[in-house]
Protein backbone atom coordinates (compact mmCIF):
# COMPACT_ATOMS: atom_id res chain seq x y z
CA UNK A 1 0.00 0.00 0.00
CA UNK A 2 1.64 3.18 -1.22
CA UNK A 3 -0.75 5.88 -0.08
CA UNK A 4 1.37 6.95 2.85
CA UNK A 5 3.82 8.87 0.71
CA UNK A 6 1.22 11.61 1.12
CA UNK A 7 2.22 11.99 4.76
CA UNK A 8 5.41 13.65 3.51
CA UNK A 9 3.38 16.54 2.10
CA UNK A 10 3.16 19.85 4.00
CA UNK A 11 -0.48 19.14 4.87
CA UNK A 12 0.66 16.82 7.66
CA UNK A 13 2.46 16.91 10.99
CA UNK A 14 4.60 14.20 12.63
CA UNK A 15 1.68 12.79 14.63
CA UNK A 16 -0.10 11.88 11.41
CA UNK A 17 2.61 9.35 10.59
CA UNK A 18 1.60 7.46 13.73
CA UNK A 19 -2.06 7.56 12.71
CA UNK A 20 -1.15 6.22 9.26
CA UNK A 21 0.92 3.37 10.70
CA UNK A 22 -1.76 2.42 13.23
CA UNK A 23 -4.58 2.41 10.69
CA UNK A 24 -2.55 0.49 8.16
CA UNK A 25 -1.61 -2.13 10.79
CA UNK A 26 -5.23 -2.73 11.87
CA UNK A 27 -6.38 -6.27 11.21
CA UNK A 28 -10.05 -6.88 11.78
CA UNK A 29 -12.06 -10.07 12.09
CA UNK A 30 -12.23 -12.44 9.15
CA UNK A 31 -14.83 -11.39 6.60
CA UNK A 32 -18.13 -13.16 7.20
CA UNK A 33 -19.77 -13.58 3.83
CA UNK A 34 -23.17 -14.89 4.88
CA UNK A 35 -25.62 -11.95 5.10
CA UNK A 36 -27.22 -13.41 8.23
CA UNK A 37 -23.94 -12.77 10.06
CA UNK A 38 -23.48 -9.17 8.92
CA UNK A 39 -24.56 -7.67 12.23
CA UNK A 40 -22.18 -9.97 14.07
CA UNK A 41 -19.32 -8.91 11.81
CA UNK A 42 -20.12 -5.24 12.31
CA UNK A 43 -20.02 -5.61 16.09
CA UNK A 44 -16.76 -7.57 15.90
CA UNK A 45 -15.18 -4.81 13.85
CA UNK A 46 -16.11 -2.13 16.39
CA UNK A 47 -14.73 -4.27 19.20
CA UNK A 48 -11.53 -4.87 17.23
CA UNK A 49 -10.80 -1.13 17.27
CA UNK A 50 -10.54 -1.19 21.07
CA UNK A 51 -7.00 -0.63 22.27
CA UNK A 52 -5.73 0.58 18.89
CA UNK A 53 -6.40 4.25 19.58
CA UNK A 54 -8.32 4.59 16.31
CA UNK A 55 -11.62 5.38 18.00
CA UNK A 56 -9.94 8.21 19.94
CA UNK A 57 -9.72 9.97 16.57
CA UNK A 58 -13.50 10.05 16.04
CA UNK A 59 -14.66 9.99 19.68
CA UNK A 60 -12.46 12.57 21.45
CA UNK A 61 -12.29 12.66 25.25
CA UNK A 62 -14.89 15.43 25.43
CA UNK A 63 -15.76 14.48 28.98
CA UNK A 64 -12.23 15.70 29.80
CA UNK A 65 -12.59 18.83 27.70
CA UNK A 66 -10.96 17.47 24.52
CA UNK A 67 -13.42 18.40 21.78
CA UNK A 68 -11.20 19.18 18.79
CA UNK A 69 -11.38 16.82 15.81
CA UNK A 70 -8.21 16.22 13.80
CA UNK A 71 -9.79 16.01 10.35
CA UNK A 72 -6.51 15.01 8.72
CA UNK A 73 -6.22 12.07 11.11
CA UNK A 74 -9.81 11.03 10.38
CA UNK A 75 -9.09 11.11 6.65
CA UNK A 76 -5.85 9.14 6.97
CA UNK A 77 -7.60 6.46 9.03
CA UNK A 78 -10.53 6.23 6.63
CA UNK A 79 -8.31 5.87 3.59
CA UNK A 80 -6.38 3.03 5.24
CA UNK A 81 -9.48 1.24 6.51
CA UNK A 82 -11.39 1.56 3.23
CA UNK A 83 -8.36 0.17 1.40
CA UNK A 84 -8.66 -2.96 3.54
CA UNK A 85 -12.38 -3.26 4.30
CA UNK A 86 -15.07 -0.71 3.43
CA UNK A 87 -17.36 -2.08 6.14
CA UNK A 88 -14.63 -1.38 8.71
CA UNK A 89 -14.40 2.18 7.42
CA UNK A 90 -18.17 2.58 7.82
CA UNK A 91 -18.21 1.27 11.38
CA UNK A 92 -15.27 3.48 12.33
CA UNK A 93 -16.95 6.56 10.89
CA UNK A 94 -20.35 5.93 12.44
CA UNK A 95 -18.77 5.83 15.91
CA UNK A 96 -17.82 9.43 15.20
CA UNK A 97 -20.99 10.63 13.51
CA UNK A 98 -23.09 9.04 16.24
CA UNK A 99 -21.20 10.76 19.04
CA UNK A 100 -19.90 14.05 17.60
CA UNK A 101 -22.94 16.11 18.60
CA UNK A 102 -22.67 14.74 22.13
CA UNK A 103 -18.98 15.61 22.33
CA UNK A 104 -19.43 19.08 20.91
CA UNK A 105 -22.74 20.12 22.45
CA UNK A 106 -23.76 17.60 25.10
CA UNK A 107 -24.05 18.13 28.82
CA UNK A 108 -21.44 16.73 31.19
CA UNK A 109 -23.78 13.87 32.04
CA UNK A 110 -24.42 13.05 28.38
CA UNK A 111 -20.71 13.04 27.60
CA UNK A 112 -19.83 10.84 30.57
CA UNK A 113 -22.60 8.36 29.80
CA UNK A 114 -22.21 7.89 26.05
CA UNK A 115 -18.67 8.71 24.98
CA UNK A 116 -16.43 6.33 26.98
CA UNK A 117 -18.23 3.10 25.93
CA UNK A 118 -18.35 4.25 22.29
CA UNK A 119 -14.65 5.08 22.35
CA UNK A 120 -13.88 1.68 23.92
CA UNK A 121 -15.82 -0.18 21.22
CA UNK A 122 -18.32 -1.41 23.81
CA UNK A 123 -21.34 0.42 22.39
CA UNK A 124 -22.38 1.27 18.85
CA UNK A 125 -23.53 4.74 17.82
CA UNK A 126 -25.79 5.97 15.04
CA UNK A 127 -27.04 9.23 13.53
CA UNK A 128 -30.65 9.34 12.34
CA UNK A 129 -31.43 12.21 9.99
CA UNK A 130 -32.71 10.95 6.62
CA UNK A 131 -36.40 10.31 6.01
CA UNK A 132 -38.40 9.02 3.04
CA UNK A 133 -38.99 12.63 1.92
CA UNK A 134 -35.95 14.27 3.52
CA UNK A 135 -32.57 13.03 2.37
CA UNK A 136 -30.25 15.71 1.05
CA UNK A 137 -32.96 18.25 1.93
CA UNK A 138 -32.59 18.02 5.71
CA UNK A 139 -34.87 21.01 6.23
CA UNK A 140 -37.79 18.86 5.04
CA UNK A 141 -37.62 16.56 8.09
CA UNK A 142 -41.12 15.70 9.34
CA UNK A 143 -40.43 13.53 12.39
CA UNK A 144 -41.89 15.48 15.30
CA UNK A 145 -40.85 15.89 18.92
CA UNK A 146 -43.75 17.20 20.98
CA UNK A 147 -42.91 18.49 24.45
CA UNK A 148 -45.02 17.50 27.43
CA UNK A 149 -44.58 17.70 31.19
CA UNK A 150 -42.19 14.74 31.38
CA UNK A 151 -40.08 15.27 28.27
CA UNK A 152 -40.60 14.84 24.55
CA UNK A 153 -42.74 12.46 22.50
CA UNK A 154 -41.29 11.50 19.10
CA UNK A 155 -43.41 10.40 16.15
CA UNK A 156 -42.22 9.75 12.61
CA UNK A 157 -40.07 7.63 10.36
CA UNK A 158 -36.36 7.62 9.52
CA UNK A 159 -34.73 5.61 6.73
CA UNK A 160 -31.27 4.83 5.34
CA UNK A 161 -29.92 4.88 8.88
CA UNK A 162 -26.53 3.20 9.24
CA UNK A 163 -26.35 0.87 12.26
CA UNK A 164 -30.14 0.74 12.56
CA UNK A 165 -30.93 -2.32 14.62
CA UNK A 166 -27.49 -2.72 16.18
CA UNK A 167 -26.85 0.75 17.61
CA UNK A 168 -27.03 1.26 21.36
CA UNK A 169 -28.10 4.88 20.89
CA UNK A 170 -29.26 7.15 18.07
CA UNK A 171 -28.78 10.89 17.59
CA UNK A 172 -32.13 11.90 16.10
CA UNK A 173 -33.14 15.13 14.38
CA UNK A 174 -36.81 15.93 14.90
CA UNK A 175 -39.10 18.92 14.43
CA UNK A 176 -39.89 20.93 17.56
CA UNK A 177 -41.57 23.76 15.62
CA UNK A 178 -39.60 26.76 16.91
CA UNK A 179 -39.70 28.09 13.34
CA UNK A 180 -40.40 26.85 9.80
CA UNK A 181 -37.87 24.72 7.92
CA UNK A 182 -34.39 24.09 9.25
CA UNK A 183 -34.81 26.46 12.20
CA UNK A 184 -37.48 24.23 13.71
CA UNK A 185 -35.30 21.15 14.23
CA UNK A 186 -33.77 19.85 17.45
CA UNK A 187 -31.41 16.97 18.24
CA UNK A 188 -32.12 14.18 20.74
CA UNK A 189 -30.35 11.12 22.11
CA UNK A 190 -32.62 8.08 21.90
CA UNK A 191 -31.47 4.84 23.49
CA UNK A 192 -32.08 1.56 21.71
CA UNK A 193 -34.92 -0.29 23.38
CA UNK A 194 -36.84 2.87 24.24
CA UNK A 195 -40.58 2.01 24.08
CA UNK A 196 -42.08 3.30 20.86
CA UNK A 197 -38.86 2.89 18.84
CA UNK A 198 -38.72 0.05 16.33
CA UNK A 199 -36.27 -0.82 13.55
CA UNK A 200 -36.40 -2.70 10.27
CA UNK A 201 -33.41 -3.74 8.12
CA UNK A 202 -32.79 -2.66 4.53
CA UNK A 203 -30.77 -4.96 2.28
CA UNK A 204 -28.19 -3.17 0.14
CA UNK A 205 -26.00 -4.38 -2.71
CA UNK A 206 -23.07 -4.22 -0.29
CA UNK A 207 -22.70 -5.64 3.23
CA UNK A 208 -23.71 -2.73 5.45
CA UNK A 209 -25.93 -2.59 8.54
CA UNK A 210 -28.63 -0.13 7.57
CA UNK A 211 -32.35 0.19 8.06
CA UNK A 212 -35.31 2.31 9.05
CA UNK A 213 -36.50 3.62 12.40
CA UNK A 214 -40.11 4.19 13.39
CA UNK A 215 -41.07 6.40 16.32
CA UNK A 216 -44.58 5.74 17.60
CA UNK A 217 -45.27 7.85 20.67
CA UNK A 218 -41.63 7.30 21.63
CA UNK A 219 -41.11 9.12 24.91
CA UNK A 220 -37.69 10.48 25.93
CA UNK A 221 -36.80 12.59 28.98
CA UNK A 222 -35.95 16.28 28.80
CA UNK A 223 -32.32 15.30 29.41
CA UNK A 224 -32.29 13.64 25.97
CA UNK A 225 -32.24 17.06 24.25
CA UNK A 226 -28.84 17.87 22.71
CA UNK A 227 -27.96 21.53 22.77
CA UNK A 228 -30.77 24.06 22.52
CA UNK A 229 -34.17 23.60 20.93
CA UNK A 230 -34.27 24.74 17.30
CA UNK A 231 -30.51 24.35 16.85
CA UNK A 232 -30.48 20.76 15.57
CA UNK A 233 -29.93 21.59 11.90
CA UNK A 234 -27.08 23.96 12.67
CA UNK A 235 -25.39 21.42 14.94
CA UNK A 236 -25.75 18.59 12.43
CA UNK A 237 -24.36 20.63 9.54
CA UNK A 238 -21.36 21.68 11.63
CA UNK A 239 -20.70 18.01 12.34
CA UNK A 240 -20.81 17.13 8.65
CA UNK A 241 -18.22 19.83 7.98
CA UNK A 242 -15.79 17.77 10.08
CA UNK A 243 -16.63 14.43 8.48
CA UNK A 244 -17.55 15.21 4.85
CA UNK A 245 -13.93 15.44 3.60
CA UNK A 246 -13.37 11.98 5.06
CA UNK A 247 -15.98 10.48 2.72
CA UNK A 248 -13.57 11.46 -0.02
CA UNK A 249 -10.75 9.80 1.91
CA UNK A 250 -12.67 6.53 2.02
CA UNK A 251 -13.23 6.82 -1.72
CA UNK A 252 -9.49 7.35 -2.21
CA UNK A 253 -8.77 4.21 -0.18
CA UNK A 254 -11.12 2.09 -2.26
CA UNK A 255 -9.82 3.58 -5.52
CA UNK A 256 -6.21 3.02 -4.50
CA UNK A 257 -6.99 -0.63 -3.72
CA UNK A 258 -8.59 -1.01 -7.15
CA UNK A 259 -5.53 0.56 -8.78
CA UNK A 260 -3.09 -1.68 -6.90
CA UNK A 261 -5.12 -4.79 -7.75
CA UNK A 262 -5.21 -3.72 -11.39
CA UNK A 263 -1.44 -3.25 -11.52
CA UNK A 264 -0.96 -6.77 -10.14
CA UNK A 265 -3.48 -8.14 -12.63
CA UNK A 266 -1.93 -6.65 -15.76
CA UNK A 267 1.58 -7.66 -14.70
CA UNK A 268 0.54 -11.28 -14.23
CA UNK A 269 -1.83 -11.79 -17.16
CA UNK A 270 -0.68 -12.34 -20.71
CA UNK A 271 -2.60 -11.31 -23.81
CA UNK A 272 -1.66 -11.58 -27.48
CA UNK A 273 1.62 -13.18 -26.56
CA UNK A 274 2.81 -10.59 -24.07
CA UNK A 275 2.05 -9.14 -20.67
CA UNK A 276 -1.03 -6.94 -20.48
CA UNK A 277 1.20 -4.32 -18.86
CA UNK A 278 3.02 -3.91 -22.17
CA UNK A 279 -0.13 -2.93 -24.07
CA UNK A 280 -0.33 0.82 -24.70
CA UNK A 281 -4.08 0.92 -24.15
CA UNK A 282 -3.66 -0.70 -20.74
CA UNK A 283 -0.86 1.72 -19.85
CA UNK A 284 -3.06 4.67 -20.79
CA UNK A 285 -5.86 3.39 -18.58
CA UNK A 286 -3.49 2.91 -15.65
CA UNK A 287 -2.21 6.46 -16.15
CA UNK A 288 -5.75 7.85 -16.03
CA UNK A 289 -6.50 5.82 -12.90
CA UNK A 290 -3.34 7.04 -11.19
CA UNK A 291 -4.08 10.69 -11.98
CA UNK A 292 -7.62 10.28 -10.62
CA UNK A 293 -6.39 8.71 -7.37
CA UNK A 294 -3.66 11.26 -6.70
CA UNK A 295 -5.80 14.27 -7.66
CA UNK A 296 -8.57 13.02 -5.39
CA UNK A 297 -6.15 12.48 -2.51
CA UNK A 298 -4.73 15.98 -2.82
CA UNK A 299 -8.23 17.47 -2.86
CA UNK A 300 -9.22 15.53 0.25
CA UNK A 301 -6.15 16.33 2.31
CA UNK A 302 -6.19 19.98 1.30
CA UNK A 303 -9.77 20.21 2.60
CA UNK A 304 -8.80 18.43 5.82
CA UNK A 305 -5.81 20.74 6.30
CA UNK A 306 -8.03 23.77 5.70
CA UNK A 307 -10.53 22.64 8.33
CA UNK A 308 -7.80 21.86 10.87
CA UNK A 309 -5.74 25.01 10.45
CA UNK A 310 -8.06 27.83 9.40
CA UNK A 311 -10.70 27.51 12.11
CA UNK A 312 -13.51 28.04 9.60
CA UNK A 313 -16.40 25.85 8.52
CA UNK A 314 -14.67 24.80 5.31
CA UNK A 315 -17.93 23.78 3.64
CA UNK A 316 -16.72 24.70 0.17
CA UNK A 317 -13.46 22.76 0.47
CA UNK A 318 -15.28 19.77 1.98
CA UNK A 319 -17.79 19.69 -0.87
CA UNK A 320 -15.05 19.91 -3.49
CA UNK A 321 -13.17 17.06 -1.80
CA UNK A 322 -16.19 14.78 -1.58
CA UNK A 323 -17.29 15.48 -5.15
CA UNK A 324 -13.84 15.08 -6.72
CA UNK A 325 -12.89 11.96 -4.76
CA UNK A 326 -16.11 9.97 -5.01
CA UNK A 327 -16.55 10.66 -8.72
CA UNK A 328 -12.89 9.78 -9.34
CA UNK A 329 -13.22 6.56 -7.35
CA UNK A 330 -16.17 5.51 -9.48
CA UNK A 331 -14.12 5.99 -12.64
CA UNK A 332 -11.11 4.16 -11.23
CA UNK A 333 -13.07 1.13 -10.06
CA UNK A 334 -14.99 0.99 -13.34
CA UNK A 335 -11.67 0.95 -15.19
CA UNK A 336 -10.47 -1.84 -12.90
CA UNK A 337 -13.50 -3.92 -13.89
CA UNK A 338 -12.57 -3.46 -17.55
CA UNK A 339 -8.97 -4.50 -16.93
CA UNK A 340 -10.08 -7.59 -15.02
CA UNK A 341 -12.64 -8.53 -17.66
CA UNK A 342 -14.95 -11.34 -16.59
CA UNK A 343 -12.99 -11.78 -13.36
CA UNK A 344 -14.03 -8.27 -12.40
CA UNK A 345 -17.70 -9.20 -12.06
CA UNK A 346 -17.34 -12.54 -10.28
CA UNK A 347 -19.25 -12.75 -6.99
CA UNK A 348 -16.80 -12.63 -4.10
CA UNK A 349 -14.04 -11.00 -6.12
CA UNK A 350 -12.39 -7.87 -4.73
CA UNK A 351 -13.03 -5.72 -7.83
CA UNK A 352 -16.72 -6.57 -8.02
CA UNK A 353 -16.98 -5.86 -4.31
CA UNK A 354 -15.29 -2.48 -4.70
CA UNK A 355 -17.58 -1.64 -7.61
CA UNK A 356 -20.62 -2.06 -5.37
CA UNK A 357 -19.02 -0.36 -2.37
CA UNK A 358 -17.87 2.78 -4.17
CA UNK A 359 -21.23 3.55 -5.77
CA UNK A 360 -23.06 4.62 -2.56
CA UNK A 361 -20.28 7.09 -1.72
CA UNK A 362 -21.59 9.39 -4.43
CA UNK A 363 -24.93 9.54 -2.59
CA UNK A 364 -24.55 9.52 1.18
CA UNK A 365 -23.66 12.64 3.18
CA UNK A 366 -24.85 14.76 0.28
CA UNK A 367 -25.14 13.45 -3.29
CA UNK A 368 -22.76 14.71 -5.96
CA UNK A 369 -25.47 16.96 -7.35
CA UNK A 370 -25.93 18.61 -3.94
CA UNK A 371 -22.18 19.14 -3.61
CA UNK A 372 -22.23 20.97 -6.95
CA UNK A 373 -24.96 23.26 -5.63
CA UNK A 374 -22.92 24.02 -2.51
CA UNK A 375 -19.83 24.74 -4.60
CA UNK A 376 -21.64 26.95 -7.09
CA UNK A 377 -23.49 28.94 -4.44
CA UNK A 378 -20.27 29.45 -2.47
CA UNK A 379 -18.45 30.75 -5.55
CA UNK A 380 -21.36 33.03 -6.48
CA UNK A 381 -21.35 34.39 -2.94
CA UNK A 382 -17.73 35.37 -3.33
CA UNK A 383 -16.00 32.46 -1.57
CA UNK A 384 -12.56 31.63 -2.92
CA UNK A 385 -11.71 27.91 -3.09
Amino acid sequence: MKSWALVDLPFFEPRHETVAATAKAWIGPGHLTRPVRLLEEARQIVRSFAGTGLLDIVVPHAERGETVFDVRAICIAREALAYQNVLADAMFTMQGLGTALIGLHGTSEQKSRYLPPARAGESIAALAISEPDAGSDVAAIATSARMDDDGFVLDGHKTWISNAGIADHYIVLARTEEAPGARGLSAFIVDAGTPGLSTAPIDLIVPHPIGSLTFDACRVPKSALLGERGQGFKLAMATFDYFRPSVGAAAVGAARRALDESIRRVRERRMFGRSMAQLEGVQAKLADMTVDVETAALSVYRAAWHKDTRGLRGSLEASIAKLVATEAAQRVVDSAVQLFGGAGIVEGGIIGQLYREVRPMRIYEGASEVQKLVIARSVLAGACP
